[in-house]
């Protein structure tokens, strides 16, 4: 079966999408795009490093008669489901972009930067024995890349050329912090990578180092708000919506989890963010704190903890380090 669907633009640029299936998870699958032309390709981001995705995007490339040798390759951001299977297409000259920030978070992450995480969110009242289990099973850390790769550089506003077409890259800092879309501006298509999803919120957690991860994407929203968008193509199912219709409920959805977590502390003062995430309505049909899978526990902290960090920045909120776990008071 074919993984490969056309992207209706015009008949000019040649992009395709290929499915690629990210088994167990819930994000379900990654949309690869890969922009073909005469004289050279962009495939960007990759999938998991897992067979089923390998196999998909393999096989995508074959139909597609990609030639790796006038291919070049994109990265929008660190995580696995993007930059998993780099390792598995690329060449020793391929030419991979990636932002300097997430390269090195990538590499940090490979080594000393999981545990640094960990005692992170074991402040902030996750239970040692579920960051144990989450150290096991947690796709970001067991479908990384089989080869450590130098990028190219991307900074806000460069230039990639591909055949004919130039593609800028927008920095949008919030789902990562050297999170980037590329924008073909004569087109009006937006690679919106995970920063814009259209029936799925992406996710916003914290990072070490980070003084507010949830008021740099609502300030990356408002960015790419202001740019003439026609297409948008994001990374994660559905590419069926407008992304200027998505963009603002994006940010009432997150202006409203906000008033939600003042809420829960002005009830349960001295909560901790793992608390505060369990009294939060996250999109898990029906099933209540006790039943979520680890991985997502993890990510429902990461970004409750994302959200206390803005409730800090606006002086709503405080936290004291008490018995080596933080706690969360309104001011």
């Amino acid at each position: 079966m074919s993984h490969i669907t056309p992207v209706q633009v015009h008949d000019d640029p040649d992009i395709f999408k290929i499915h690629v299936p990210l088994p167990g998870n819930p994000l379900k699958n990654l949309n690869c795009y890969v922009l073909k032309t005469p004289d050279k390709n962009l495939i960007i981001d990759t999938g998991f490093n897992m067979p089923e995705s390998k196999e998909a995007l393999l096989a995508g490339i074959s139909d597609l008669e990609i030639d790796m040798r006038k291919t070049e390759i994109y990265a929008t951001h660190l995580h696995a489901d993007h930059t998993g299977l780099i390792g598995e297409i690329m060449q020793d000259d391929t030419v991979i972009y990636m932002s300097k920030q997430d390269h090195g978070i990538m590499i940090d992450m490979m080594s000393a930067g999981w545990e640094i995480l960990e005692n992170s969110m074991i402040k902030e009242g996750f239970p040692e024995t579920e960051v144990k289990e989450n150290r096991i099973i947690n796709p970001a850390r067991r479908y990384v890349t089989s080869k450590i790769f130098t990028p190219s550089f991307t900074y806000d506003g460069n230039h990639i050329q591909i055949g004919p077409y130039t593609l800028t890259v927008i920095s949008v800092p919030g789902h990562t912090p050297g999170n980037t879309c590329l924008y073909l501006e004569t087109e009006k298509i937006l690679f919106t990578g995970d920063h814009i999803l259209f029936d799925i919120t992406p996710n916003i957690s914290n990072w070490p180092g980070i003084e507010d991860a949830l008021g740099c994407y609502l300030e990356s929203l408002k960015k790419i708000r202001a740019l003439d968008i026609r297409l948008a193509l994001p990374a994660h199912r559905s590419s069926a919506g407008n992304a200027y219709d998505r963009i603002n409920q994006l940010l009432t959805h997150h202006y409203k989890r906000l008033q939600d977590s003042a809420d829960i502390i002005r009830a349960c003062p001295g909560a901790t963010a793992y608390d505060i995430a369990s009294y939060m309505r996250w999109s898990m049909r029906g099933k209540d704190w006790t039943e979520f899978p680890i991985q997502q526990k993890w990510f429902a902290v990461g970004e409750t903890c994302a959200h206390l960090d803005y409730l800090i920045k606006q002086r709503i909120a405080k936290k004291k380090l008490m018995d080596g776990i933080y706690r969360y008071y309104l001011l």
